[in-house]
């Protein structure tokens, strides 16, 4: 299977992915959309034509990025704002409850990350659980209106951070191990991964393709966890990774271009179950560069289909 490339590099940013691409038409839901990458990855979709809905916790900070991507595209109509919080699942099948007609994109952009150990409404761990099985949960309920579009894609945004660790189903909650933030969010990204792999597999008939992505290293909101010592040892890193080359840090607009670049490239439609960074598929690695490639762990099939059956389980479970 050969690797895609595109002619975007790491310095490419999501409005020069979407220059020339005409969504015209085209309906997508951003999550997290009111802060970090999930704003650019709106705003370049709604640049490029697109009618986009900003999926996020707080309304308030919703109408103000709507306001300014309003602002900067000119087009007053094609935003919109809708309350979900992944955290909670009666949230998540409001949202779905509420949309109406076919979705052509749904980027799965939200997160948290090493938060303090802690459980969603439902009980689920909190990285876990908002992460992926908020996430799934989405999708799953969104099905009938991506099979709807005919060729929709998921965008599903993970990281090199799922290095640190794969699923174990068989305590994804740390109910049997010391709880560890790195870990459950490593476990976490994993999932998104693994998500876009089986998506993919079951969705293939329905014209729905899903692909992850690793969108660089960016300070964001979702370091807002992190202690002082971490920060400044995160700091130090990313100066040496800087100085020797092997990677240098986004801006928010860079960061979102890989998102963009799945949700809208030629170059990858029909492509589904993939891993990607800097608009290039990612390749596979027994160790990561840096930040750079995806360990086999994050793409395992069996794993996908094993993880999907388990989130179909504790999703329903919570819902009774």
């Amino acid at each position: 299977m050969t690797r895609i490339s595109s002619p975007f590099t790491a310095t490419s940013t999501a409005l020069d992915v979407v220059e020339g691409v005409d969504l015209t038409g085209r309906r997508a839901v951003v999550t997290g959309a009111s802060s970090g990458i999930g704003v650019e990855t709106a705003r370049a979709l709604v640049h490029a034509g697109a009618d986009v809905t900003l999926a996020v916790r707080s309304t308030g900070a919703g109408e103000r990025t709507a306001a300014d991507i309003r602002g900067t595209s000119g087009r007053d109509d094609a935003v919109h704002v809708a309350a979900l919080d992944l955290a909670d699942l009666a949230s998540v099948d409001a949202f779905v409850a509420a949309w109406e007609g076919p979705l052509h994109v749904l980027v799965n952009n939200a997160g948290v990350m090493d938060t303090p150990e802690g459980r969603t409404a439902q009980g689920f761990e909190t990285q876990m659980g908002t992460n992926h099985l908020g996430h799934f949960a989405l999708a799953t309920g969104l099905h009938d209106a991506l099979a709807a579009a005919g060729d929709a894609r998921v965008v599903v945004v993970s990281s090199s951070g799922h290095a640190a660790s794969p699923v174990v189903l068989d305590d994804l909650f740390f109910e049997r191990r010391p709880y560890d933030p790195n870990l459950a969010y490593g476990q976490s990204k994993t999932a998104n991964a693994l998500f876009a792999v089986e998506a993919s597999r079951r969705w293939a008939d329905d014209g729905i393709t899903a692909n992850a992505l690793m969108p660089g290293g960016i300070w964001t909101p979702l370091q807002r966890h992190w202690s002082e010592e971490q920060r400044a040892a995160a700091l130090e890193q990313s100066r040496q990774a800087e100085e020797s080359g092997a990677f240098t840090m986004k801006s928010t607009e860079q960061g979102a271009a890989t998102s963009v670049f799945l949700a809208t490239s030629p170059l990858v439609a029909g492509v589904g179950g993939r891993y990607f960074e800097d608009c290039q598929e990612a390749e596979v690695v027994e160790e990561l560069q840096g930040i750079h490639g995806v360990l086999p762990h994050a793409l395992d099939a069996d794993d996908a289909r094993a993880l999907w059956d388990v989130s179909e389980e504790l999703v329903a479970g919570a819902r009774r």
